[in-house]
C-alpha cells in the first residue's frame, strides 16, 4: 500500500503589504529587505480571519482538484504555529467547517517543518490501512506573534495556507520521507512566551538569531535532502523539481547550490509570500501545479526546516 496526492490548494488572504508599505513604520527599505531575503511582498490576514478561515479556504481548493468530498476524508491533519486556540486544534475546528463529521483529525506543531512532518504522518497512516483519503493543511498567521518594531523579524513573515488531498492505492506517490529534531537549538529560533494564570508569560513574539539559523538551515536541508534521495534509490540528477521551506532567498540559492540543483529546478515564493512557515512548502507545491511546471512522473523534493529546531524531507513522483 502507498499514498499519492491527488489535489492540491492553497489561499492567501487578501490584503497585500509590500516592503515599501512596511518602510513607513519601521526602520527598513525596499532595497534593504529584497537585498538581505529576496522578499517583495507578503499576506496579512485580516482581523476577523483565523487560522481555519484560511485553512478551510486552501481545503477546499484541495478537494475540488482531487475530485472527492469532505465527507470522504478518513484523516484531517493541520500543521500550524499559530491555532485558532489553545484548544480544541484547528484540525477539529476546519473539520466541522468543512462539514466531515468522521475520521482522525489532529495538529502537528512542528514549526516552519510543520507540513513536511504532518505529509509524513498522513503517509504512514494511509500505508498503515487507517483511511484512504486523507487531507493535510499547512496553515499560519504569523503576522499576529510578530513584533512590528523589530525590522530583524517583521519583515521576513507572511499569512497563507496550502493544503494536498492523500489517496491510499498501489501506485506510489510518496517514495520516502525521513524526519529529524534536535532541541538543543531551540533558542536561536523561538516564541518564548506563554498563557498562564490568565495573562502571557515571557516574550509572546518570534525571536531569531539569524546568521545561526542560516548556517543550521543549509547544513540540514542539504544532509536530509540527500538523506531521503539515498533511502528512495533516487540521485540528485533525477530530480525535476526542489521545493523548499520559503524562509529566504539566500538559504534556498545556498542549499540548492551544495545539493547540485540550479535554480531552474527550484521552485520559489519567498518573493511574493514572505516565510509563511508551515504553509510555504504546500503553496508552492500548488503553484507549480496549477502552473504546469509538475508533471506526471515527476521526481519532487519538499525539505523544510523549523523552530525547535525540526526538519525533514519527503521525496514525491508525481502520479
Amino acid at each position: 500500500m502507498f499514498s499519492r496526492i491527488l489535489g492540491t490548494g492553497s489561499y492567501l488572504p487578501q490584503r497585500l503589504v509590500t516592503n515599501a508599505e512596511l518602510a513607513q513604520q519601521v526602520d527598513t527599505s525596499d532595497e534593504w529587505v529584497r537585498s538581505r531575503t529576496g522578499i517583495a511582498q507578503r499576506h496579512i490576514a485580516a482581523d476577523d480571519e483565523c487560522t481555519s478561515d484560511l485553512a478551510l479556504e486552501a481545503s477546499r481548493r484541495a478537494l475540488e482538484a482531487a475530485g472527492i468530498e469532505a465527507k470522504d476524508l478518513g484523516l484531517i491533519i493541520v500543521a500550524t504555529t499559530t491555532p485558532d486556540m489553545i484548544f480544541p486544534s484547528t484540525a477539529c475546528i476546519l473539520q466541522a467547517k468543512l462539514g466531515a463529521r468522521s475520521g482522525a483529525a489532529f495538529d502537528v506543531q512542528a514549526v516552519c517543518s510543520g507540513f513536511v512532518y504532518a505529509l509524513a504522518t498522513a503517509d504512514a497512516m494511509l500505508r498503515g490501512g487507517a483511511c484512504h483519503y486523507a487531507l493535510v493543511v499547512g496553515a499560519e498567521i504569523y503576522s499576529r506573534i510578530l513584533d512590528w518594531n523589530d525590522r530583524g523579524t517583521c519583515v521576513l513573515f507572511g499569512d497563507g495556507a496550502g493544503a494536498v488531498v492523500l489517496a491510499a492505492g498501489d501506485q506510489p506517490g510518496i517514495l520516502a520521507q525521513h524526519l529529524h529534531a534536535d532541541g538543543a537549538h531551540r533558542e536561536i529560533l523561538c516564541v518564548p512566551g506563554t498563557v498562564a494564570n490568565g495573562a502571557v508569560s515571557g516574550h509572546p513574539f518570534v525571536t531569531m538569531e539569524g546568521g545561526a539559523v542560516f548556517r543550521f538551515a543549509v547544513r540540514v536541508l542539504d544532509e536530509v535532502s540527500r538523506e531521503v534521495l539515498a533511502s528512495a534509490g533516487v540521485g540528485v540528477d533525477q530530480v525535476d523539481w526542489f521545493i523548499p521551506h520559503q524562509a529566504n532567498a539566500r538559504i534556498i540559492e545556498a542549499t540548492g547550490r551544495k545539493l547540485g540543483l540550479g535554480p531552474e529546478r527550484c521552485i520559489v515564493t519567498v518573493d511574493r509570500h514572505a516565510n509563511t512557515s508551515a504553509a510555504s512548502v504546500p503553496l508552492a507545491l500548488d503553484l507549480a501545479v496549477r502552473d504546469g511546471r509538475i508533471q506526471s512522473q515527476h521526481h519532487v523534493l519538499l525539505a523544510a526546516v523549523g523552530g525547535g529546531f525540526t526538519w525533514g524531507a519527503v521525496l514525491l513522483k508525481w502520479v
